[in-house]
């Protein structure tokens, strides 16, 4: 993959969108290069002129000058540097919904991987894009004008400052050498152990009271201990380098002055020459040093810039072209359909042919490690390694482009996740909530009431809620989420889990109301009377279907796993 700026691939189109505000800033790197030379030929006028002549007026002149082309100079690098940061403002809001989007689809199937990396690699390519590096290398071809007056001062001059550019550019060469290796390390540790860091604290309650956290603690600190170590590592190279860079910048000044001094005692030059080569050559092997200094925000933005161009990519090869969206109608045919896993050698499921009309019920039943939960997920497409095909309406479910079919569709998984914000917008799917869709949907999984006694009842906020809904009644609010607008596909995986008596009743009713209603439902049970609700019952086995049979033909099978 291709990781240079301005690349083929989605990061380098639209980068190459803001050509037109990278040019804009050559333009005023012109200017205020060219008037970096003002206290060049000040010094060499004040010394070389004014001392000798005396002329007040002139000195006058020469300052008033100097001073307006400092302030022409000083705006020139304030409007490129506020062109930088609008660029990369607006580069950060052309890329951040597509970087939002694939590393939402990425972590689909890559659960363990660090959700917040990508927005963490956006944000170092855009300070990258607006720090000083970029400066450093808009300036670096000015450094050659730079030796080239000094060369027309004395050619020992011009001859110096080229000596003083090669241990420059070898310390340049350098802080890539010793650091770029080092530096990659220490982000890979930083990011493994937030990845640990984070993982745990999705499950504080369960480390908590099974005493984990005192082994969770240790394997967190062999981990930070070695994030700490290579972070030093790295950081030791990196002030090696500067250490060295500031020590050949203050040797430079002194030599070049040296230099100047000995032409200057021998009249080849005047002493406003002599100083006014010290400031200049210090101007020219400024962005030698700046490089060095920015080395480290460079590498991390290479690296993250790579990894944002591989995500972005692979993002583009898998989605869909977005053809026409039709309604739904709910007709679900299976064909050689296999799931995998990455590091399972055998697949979950194993070549499924099935068929399902548009408007069944249809139960999925079987042993623990079946398949059941995989399957539900692979009807909605949202399982990222199958072959085969999922027709949804006779139409590949991967060609049906996301954000059309969510609406019309419904899922409830097997572990219940409430997001922040109120029920309301929960149950809406953070939509604009529909008021009388919201209590529909509520009043037809029996939550209705519930939701009233709260104190500001819709309006309740989950994270004051959660602490007041119980298990069962957090499953009712996933299950309203999922029938919320009418969706024609719906898949509820284990939605009784957690239902007593009563929510196990409000399940069976709602889901005959929406067979009543023409809409296909896909249920994972595991209780003999849930099947009261269904017309058809696919057994599972070992990641093969086993039977696939109307619900009275298959009551008498034990197949399903009884309650204690």
């Amino acid at each position: 993959m291709s990781t240079g700026f301005f690349s083929r691939g989605p990061m380098g189109r639209c980068l190459w969108t803001f050509r037109r505000e990278f040019a804009w800033v050559a333009v005023f790197s012109v200017f205020a290069n060219l008037l970096a030379l003002t206290p060049t030929l000040y010094m060499l006028q004040v010394f070389d002129r004014v001392m000798i002549s005396g002329s007040e007026l002139t000195l006058l002149a020469l300052t008033l000058l100097a001073v307006f082309f400092f302030l022409v100079m000083g705006f020139a690098e304030w409007i490129r540097s506020r062109l930088l940061v609008r660029a990369g403002a607006r580069f950060d809001e052309a890329i951040n919904s597509m970087v939002f989007r694939a590393s939402f689809v990425r972590s689909l199937g890559q659960r363990s991987r660090n959700p917040q990396q990508a927005f963490v690699d956006l944000t170092a390519v855009r300070q990258f894009l607006t720090g000083q590096g970029v400066f450093a290398v808009m300036d670096m071809p000015w450094t050659v004008v730079y030796v080239a007056v000094l060369f027309l001062m004395h050619p020992w001059l011009g001859w110096s400052a080229l000596i003083f550019m090669i241990p420059m550019s070898v310390l340049a060469w350098l802080a890539y050498r010793l650091t770029a290796e080092p530096a990659r390390r220490a982000q890979d540790a930083a990011r493994e152990t937030n990845a640990f860091v984070f993982a745990k604290m999705r499950n504080a309650e369960t480390v908590e009271a099974l005493g984990m956290v005192g082994n969770l603690r240790r394997m967190w600190l062999g981990l930070y201990e070695r994030q700490i170590q290579l972070h030093g590592s790295a950081f030791e190279s990196s002030q090696r380098i500067t250490a060295m860079t500031k020590f050949v910048q203050y040797t430079q000044q002194s030599l070049i002055l040296a230099v100047g001094a000995l032409l200057a005692m021998e009249g080849k030059i005047g002493v406003g020459a002599m100083i006014a080569s010290n400031a200049l050559i210090a101007t020219a092997l400024r962005p030698f040093g700046t490089l060095v200094m920015t080395w480290k925000g460079f590498l991390e933005a290479r690296y993250a810039y790579g990894r944002l161009e591989h995500l972005l990519q692979s993002h583009e090869a898998s989605e869909p072209s977005a053809p026409q969206l039709a309604a739904v109608r709910g007709q679900i045919t299976l064909r050689q359909l296999s799931a995998r896993a990455s590091g399972r050698e055998l697949p979950i499921l194993d070549q499924l042919d099935a068929e399902f009309r548009a408007g069944e019920v249809v139960a999925i039943v079987g042993p623990s490690g079946a398949g059941k939960s995989t399957l539900a997920r692979c009807l909605l497409g949202i399982w990222p390694n199958t072959s085969g095909d999922i027709m949804l309406d006779g139409r590949p479910i991967r060609d049906w482009p996301r954000e059309a079919l969510g609406p019309q569709v419904g899922y409830l998984p097997q572990d219940i996740e409430i997001f922040d914000g109120t029920i309301a917008e929960n149950i809406a799917r953070y939509g604009d909530p529909d008021p009388d869709q919201v209590i529909v949907a509520a009043t037809r999984t029996g939550i209705h009431d519930m939701v009233l006694r709260l104190p500001k009842g819709y309006d309740t906020p989950m994270g004051e809620a959660g602490a007041l809904l119980s298990a069962g009644q957090r499953q009712r609010v996933g299950l309203a989420r999922a029938i919320y607008g009418e969706p024609e596909l719906i898949v509820l995986d284990e939605p009784n889990a957690s239902l007593d008596d009563a929510g196990e009743a409000a399940l069976i009713k709602t889901v005959r109301e929406l067979r009543a209603r023409g809409r296909t439902v896909f249920m994972i049970v595991h209780q003999r009377h849930i099947l009261a609700a269904a017309d058809r019952v696919v057994v599972l086995e070992s990641g093969r279907i086993k039977t696939i049979a109307p619900v009275v033909v298959q009551r008498a099978q034990p197949h399903l796993e009884k309650q204690p």
